[in-house]
Order: structure tokens, then sequence, then C-alpha cells
């Protein structure tokens, strides 16, 4: 049985108001947003590299000092791995100062540059370490040409490590950026090929609605020309103010076939007999709009307009488990279907599929088929998506 729209809209918002729990804030949420890990950690990429920057070569630090007193090398190895902090880090200062140059050229330049300015920087590390080793560590050592050179195989895996891992942080964002882009960009096109599809059903409708239009206005039938417009502009008013990207509950969409239906009623009178059976757990399924509303043009067109005696359509919805199963039966002679689809007619079945292709993909069902009545049938079905949704 049919539930008003409206009412099933109040009562939805009414059972959401009651029913959801109270967001509950963890203790630790200000403590996290005041040290900013309430967001991904490189949504601010200068500020996750500094903080990385600071962690590692602090680490290096810690582990090298503890290294030497385990060794029993005495206090001035603090100074000298505290040199050698600082002469790394500033080291890497530069080298990110010049990746960020070489990131964006050609990916064999990008290496084969880095890869002489690590071996540079290595050299530079190397004679750092070597003099401070003679200065604080072995001041009789008297290292001499290419004696400042002897650290240079770590201190060049050391840097070689650092650049990796710069680069590997930073090809993963260029990555994540362009794949975000990348779908931003398909939704904008399957967003912008559904808004073409819902486009192309207003000219088609209102093609017929205003020739109906005009010829009574030319019969002299006025207040029937008016009551048309009114009910033509309620109906446009609807496909304004719905996305036409955008779901709208089963309600919804036969609120807008009625006014739809009410305007070809004025011109088939006692020929159109529509009929409505949607169960009650189904008037909140979310469809996209419009949808169905090419699915009656066509039954119009194709059973009542060439019948004498017009015809009969039924719209029955229902629930089949996780699908709601959509029906658009019509008793006329059962021969519109090759018509209904072909390209004459612009639009019609066509779009329909279009359109349930780029909604949902291959997790749809439609199909055409004569039915018992010996007219034409078009069965969708699609997921169940609760009304509750936004």
């Amino acid at each position: 049985m049919a539930t008003d729209s409206a009412t099933f809209d109040r009562r939805a918002a009414t059972s959401r108001r009651t029913t959801d729990p109270p967001a509950i804030q963890s203790p630790a949420a200000p403590i996290a947003r005041g040290i900013g890990l309430d967001r991904p950690f490189f949504d601010d990429k200068n500020r996750a590299f500094w903080i990385l920057q600071s962690v590692g070569w602090s680490g290096y630090f810690f582990l090298r000092s503890l290294s030497g007193f385990a060794n029993s090398m005495g206090w001035m190895w603090l100074i000298h791995t505290l040199l050698l902090t600082a002469t790394g880090y500033s080291l890497t200062l530069l080298l990110a100062s010049l990746f960020r140059r070489l990131i964006r050229m050609r990916p064999l330049w990008t290496m084969v540059l880095s890869l002489a300015v690590v071996g540079i920087a290595s050299m530079a590390f190397s004679v750092i370490e070597t003099w401070s080793y003679a200065t604080f560590l072995k001041p009789d050592a008297k290292p001499e040409g290419v004696e400042y050179l002897g650290a240079i195989l770590l201190n060049f895996s050391l840097l070689a490590a650092w650049a990796a891992l710069y680069y590997g942080i930073n090809y993963f964002l260029l990555l994540e950026a362009e794949i975000r882009q990348r779908e931003q960009l398909e939704g904008q096109a399957s967003t912008a090929q559904l808004a073409m599809l819902r486009y192309q059903l207003n000219p088609h409708f209102l093609f017929n609605t205003l020739n109906s239009i005009s010829t009574l206005v030319l019969l002299k039938q006025t207040e029937r020309a008016n009551a048309m417009l009114a009910r033509l502009s309620s109906f446009l008013r609807y496909t304004l103010v719905n996305e036409p990207a955008g779901k709208v509950t089963l309600a919804q969409e036969v609120e807008t076939l009625k006014l739809y239906l009410e305007i070809e009623k004025m011109r088939f009178e006692e020929r159109l007999r529509p009929h409505f059976r949607i169960e009650s757990e189904t008037i909140g399924a979310r469809l996209p709009s419009l949808l169905l509303q090419p699915l009656i043009e066509n039954a119009i067109k194709y059973a009542v307009t060439p019948a004498e005696g017009g015809a009969d359509i039924w719209l029955t919805a229902r629930r089949e488990g996780q699908a709601v199963r959509i029906e658009v039966a019509d008793n006329g002679d059962g021969d519109g279907a090759e018509l209904a689809a072909s390209p004459s007619t612009g639009v019609g079945l066509a779009n329909i599929r279009d359109r349930l292709a780029q909604a949902y993909g291959a997790a749809h069902s439609f199909k055409t088929t004569k039915n018992e009545r010996g007219g034409f049938s078009v069965i969708i079905e699609i997921p169940y998506e609760s009304g509750d949704k936004a």
C-alpha cells in the first residue's frame, strides 16, 4: 500500500533524531588536535618533512652515541657524534632542496644526478667525520689526502638511504594525488554524463506537452490550456530543484510521475488509466531522479496513443531481498519493445540503460518482455538504498 511521501520523510527524520546515539569523543582528542594527530600525517608535507627529519637524525645521534659509550669511547665521543649529526642534518637539508628540483625531471636524469649529488655529499661528510675523529678522539692522527675519504662507504650508504626514503615518500604522495585527481575527474565525468542523460528528457517531453497546449489554445479551450501549463510548471520546478545526478526516494519519484500523468490525462482523458502498486517497504528506496518517466512516456506512446480505447499502465514496486524490483507494464498490443528502443525516439529505453549503468554498474538488472496481459513490460532491479542515506 502506498504511503504519503511527506509523512514518510518526516517520520524518517524523527526516527533519525531519536535513535542516533550521541557522538562519543575520546579524552585524548584535544591532545591529538593540539599536536596535529587528528589529520593525515602527510596532509601538511612541510610539517611532515621537519618531523621526520628531526626524529630521524635524533635517532641517529642516540644510537651512535650509545654505540660509542658501549665501546668505551669516552665523553668526547658525544661531541664527535653531535658534530656528525649536525653535519648530516645540514647536508640532507641541502639534498632536499636539490631533490625538489630533480624530482620534476625525467626519471633517468633524476636518478643519475641524485646519485652524483649523494656522492659529493658523502665525500664532504667523510672529510668532516675524519677531521672530527682526528681532532676530538685521536689527536695524534694526521690524515692526509685520500685518507679523509675513509668513512665514505658508511656515509654514502646513510645518505643514499635518506635519499631513497625522500623519493619514496614523495613519489607515493604524487601517486596518491594523481589517483585522487583521477577519481575526482571520473566522478565529474560520470556526473556530467548522468546530467546529460537526464537533460535529454526535458526537450523530449516539452515538445509533446507544448504541442498539446498549442492545440488547446487553437481550439480556444483556455481553461484546459491554463491547467496544463500550471501542471507543466510544477513538473519543471521539480526537475530544477533536484540534482540531475542525484537520487530521490521512490515516493518522490511517484509524486513526480503523478504530475506528469495529470498533464497527459488532459490529452488522453479516460483513454489513459494509470495504476500504482507500491509496497510500503519500498517507498523510501532511492533511485536516480526521473528514471521512470521515460518508461511511462513510452507506454503512453506505444500502448495508449494507437489504441482507440486507450490502455492501462501499471507501476509496481516490491522488495526482493537486498534489491527493489520495479515494473512498468501496459496492456497494449505488446509490439512496442522494438519501437521504444529505436533511435527515432532519441531517448527512451537506451537512456534508461545508460543511466542505470552509470549509477549502479553491474549491480542492476534491466529487461523488457511481453507480459501476461498481452502488453509490454519493462522490469528494473536495483540495489535497495534506504531513504535515510544522504
